[in-house]
């Protein structure tokens, strides 16, 4: 996906987690790789006492991510993952689908992620430098794998020759569901051909392996 043609006329500066462990902040950060709009960061360690401090100088939720737009006495915050995306379509408009209709299932299944799977998060967390054996599953943990695979499998069978997404070309839902990438890597977690080729996809992405080798070099 190109640059915009305004790459963003106020200063965009990104507060983000650490890598290896902030799944919410890998898909504004992906979004905003992938539209090609520059932007600055600010990476707050999630694990130290001070944490919480560190992210309420600059986010009014006190979580990761937040979207700091502007300089200076002037600059505003945008917090929530979603939200960030959002605000990145607005300049963008090429990161959501742009058939009304793919449009409006993206959207759905973005908020969906959004929302749901809270077994699959608590359970499987994202832990991009390890490697485990899928352990023995909950029926919570099974049903929202299966519906994943579920979401995938349909819009790669729908709109998988208008290119390799899940909507053909990256769109913010690609974003949304990059984090689970990870976490069926870590926990070897079996998928069937079309949604495998998906996830080789987004492995395969620059971005992607720009955020794995920044979390690799995370110092534990």
């Amino acid at each position: 996906m190109g640059r915009a043609d305004d790459p963003c006329a106020e200063r965009l500066t990104l507060v983000i987690g650490n890598r290896n462990l902030s799944s919410w902040s890998l898909r504004p950060w992906l979004a905003a790789r992938q539209a090609g709009v520059p932007f600055a960061e600010i990476t707050v360690r999630l694990d130290q006492p001070d944490s919480a401090e560190a992210i309420r100088r600059h986010s009014p939720s006190g979580k990761v991510p937040c979207l700091l737009v502007g300089e200076g006495a002037g600059r505003w915050p945008i917090w929530d993952s979603l939200a960030i995306c959002e605000y990145l379509a607005e300049r963008i408009p090429a990161l959501w689908p742009v058939d009304r209709t793919q449009r409006a299932e993206a959207r759905s299944i973005s908020a969906e992620m959004h929302a749901g799977f809270s077994a699959l998060r608590q359970n499987l967390p994202m832990d991009i430098r390890a490697s485990h054996p899928l352990p023995a599953l909950s029926p919570a943990v099974a049903a929202d794998i299966e519906r994943i695979v579920t979401i995938w499998e349909s819009c790669r069978s729908r709109h998988g020759g208008q290119g390799p997404f899940l909507f053909g070309a990256f769109s913010i839902a690609d974003a949304m569901y990059a984090p689970v990438v990870w976490r069926f890597q870590t926990y070897a977690v079996s998928v069937p051909p079309a949604s495998q080729a998906w996830l080789q996809t987004m492995l395969d992405l620059p971005a992607m392996r720009e955020w794995q080798a920044s979390a690799r070099a995370e110092v534990v």
